[in-house]
């Protein structure tokens, strides 16, 4: 069976998705990477980037010795007026030429410009601290998912991991030095870090039950992430090294997606537990619990803006997938991307 396309989606709504007879339950297909494997096969044709071949092959000889070809990114700590966010940067996920790609366009929606040109899935953009380049995830070297990292112009294409298992949704860091990430390479999905240029993996949790969309605390020493391990999809936070793993939600309903405010003080999600997925916001700590959405549509994958003034996301509200933003309160909702294709999973750059 080909390849379905990833329609960024399922990261906010639990679909429940069939590969032939064999059903998906929502929780795997809660997020996009568990449903991006479970939908691939191995008919796959190879693609890569011919630019990055000689680059990848190297950095995987590298890592094995000890030594990279891959600079880590350096954070800077940059403080963000209201209008400079206005002139920053928005990746996002889109298939309007035809294929998933990955866009960039100002924070107001203007100046689209596509980023990857492959014919295979490209999609959950992230960036570095830096602004200087994004980590993303792409069937485009054929067997499986990989992460591969970019030059914020689409330039430098390299292949972060290598394994025959599903490798996804990455996440930096604040210091820019390592990258989480989930994979299912020990049989479940579980979250791993490694270092920025792909070596060093090591596996954080450890369960039999899945823990998917791994997200960094801006001070860097906390994972929010995704688990049914309590049966049923709720948000969970632990220490970097995995240690002192907490449920921050604990609802009957499905609690998705977690995202960091800059400041670190709340998270917003996915849920919905009103009967129809929306973004919500909580403390840190899991308390004060608010509605930012409501509306009939799906609302879902929050990103704050620098600043926090704001939330980018996408919404199928005008019966398309667009992306949105609305201030931090859910106040003024405004549409940004205006195309009948899918334009999903938004984020916004770090530095203006």
């Amino acid at each position: 069976m080909a390849a379905q396309p990833w329609d960024g989606r399922h990261l906010s709504r639990g679909y429940v998705v069939e590969r032939g007879a064999v059903p998906v339950e929502p929780m795997r297909a809660l997020h996009g990477g568990g449903l991006m494997v479970r939908l691939v096969t191995a008919g796959l044709l190879l693609g890569m980037v011919a630019a990055a071949c000689g680059d990848d092959a190297t950095n995987r000889a590298n890592c094995e010795q000890g030594t990279s070809t891959i600079a880590p990114t350096t954070a800077t700590v940059t403080t963000v007026s209201r209008l400079s966010v206005a002139a920053g940067r928005i990746a996002f996920h889109s298939d309007r030429d035809g294929n998933p790609e990955i866009y960039l366009m100002d924070a107001d929606g203007s100046n689209i410009t596509r980023l990857t040109h492959h014919p295979a899935d490209d999609g959950f953009p992230t960036w570095s601290p830096d602004g200087s380049r994004i980590a993303f995830f792409s069937d485009r070297d054929g067997d499986s998912f990989e992460i591969y990292v970019m030059d914020a112009d689409g330039s430098n294409v390299t292949n972060l991991t290598n394994h025959a298992a599903f490798d996804g949704v990455p996440t930096w860091s604040p210091d820019g030095s390592r990258i989480a990430f989930e994979s299912d390479r020990d049989g479940n999905l579980e979250v791993y870090v490694m270092d920025a240029d792909g070596c060093n993996v090591t596996r954080l949790t450890n369960h039999p039950a899945l823990d998917p969309v791994p997200t960094w605390s801006p001070d860097g020493n906390r994972i929010a992430f995704n688990s049914d391990r309590d049966g049923n999809a709720e948000i969970y936070v632990m220490d970097a090294d995995g240690a002192n793993v907490t449920n921050l939600t604990n609802h009957p309903a499905l609690d998705s997606v977690p995202a960091w405010s800059p400041d670190g003080s709340r998270i917003a999600f996915n849920s919905d537990r009103n009967g129809n997925p929306e973004i919500y916001v909580m403390d840190a700590d899991g308390t004060n619990v608010i509605r930012l959405t409501n509306h009939p549509a799906l609302d879902g994958v929050p990103t704050w803006s620098p600043d926090g003034s704001r939330i980018v996301f996408f919404s199928d509200r005008e019966d398309n997938s667009e992306i949105y933003v609305m201030d931090a309160d859910g106040s003024n909702v405004t549409r940004l991307t205006n195309h009948p294709a899918l334009d999903a999973v938004p984020a916004w750059s770090p530095t203006p």
